[in-house]
């Protein structure tokens, strides 16, 4: 997606030759009209299923995701809670992710109201490097016994492992930018 990797260079921060910063219009401040731009992609690139919802994770899917669910007319977002809630059931699908920018692991959580075997889910979440919140999220869809369509991933990390370990899985996975490379400073994208 042009567009996007268009705005990754001008705007995005290499720190380290691992982290990209994208905070001032992805993940910390969002630039609502390239959301939108991001959500047609999505749809575009999975027009070809029929979703009956959208799941991320908290917190910077969140935004993607329900932009995106407007162009699946208005499919339901469903989001992965990180940490549990006075009003978070007790009857949830629950899934041990392991988060190397946090250096921590923790559960996430979906109540069972929310995904039914009947579902066909689309994943979608901001970044792909080590894949471990995808497969959290791959975990949560298979416990409900639902099927994923696939997953839509923004930004994608493609020099560490998280590619691998999805499409071991099965699943198809769409990602609109994808980073071959962030040493000498130096954003490079995959061809």
């Amino acid at each position: 997606m042009e567009l996007l990797k268009k705005r990754i260079s001008q705007s995005g921060k290499v720190i380290g030759n691992n982290i990209l910063k994208v905070d001032s219009f992805l993940n910390h401040q969002l630039d609502v009209e390239l959301f939108q731009a991001i959500g047609r992609e999505f749809q575009r690139r999975f027009a070809d299923e029929k979703i009956s919802k959208i799941l991320t994770i908290e917190a910077s899917g969140i935004g993607i995701a329900c932009i995106t669910a407007q162009y699946f007319h208005n499919v339901p977002v469903v989001f992965a809670k990180k940490f549990t809630a006075k009003n978070l059931n007790d009857d949830v699908y629950e899934s041990k992710v392991y988060s190397y920018t946090k250096g921590v692991s923790y559960l996430i959580r979906v109540d069972k109201n929310y995904l039914q075997a009947e579902d066909n889910i689309l994943i979608i979440d901001d970044f792909l490097a080590n894949g471990q919140a995808v497969l959290g999220l791959l975990d949560l869809a298979r416990q409900a016994g639902a099927r994923v369509a696939g997953v839509g991933i923004v930004i994608e990390k493609s020099f560490q492992e998280g590619r691998e370990l999805i499409l071991k899985e099965n699943v198809r996975l769409e990602s609109l930018a994808r980073i071959k490379s962030l040493e000498e400073n130096k954003i490079t994208f995959m061809d």
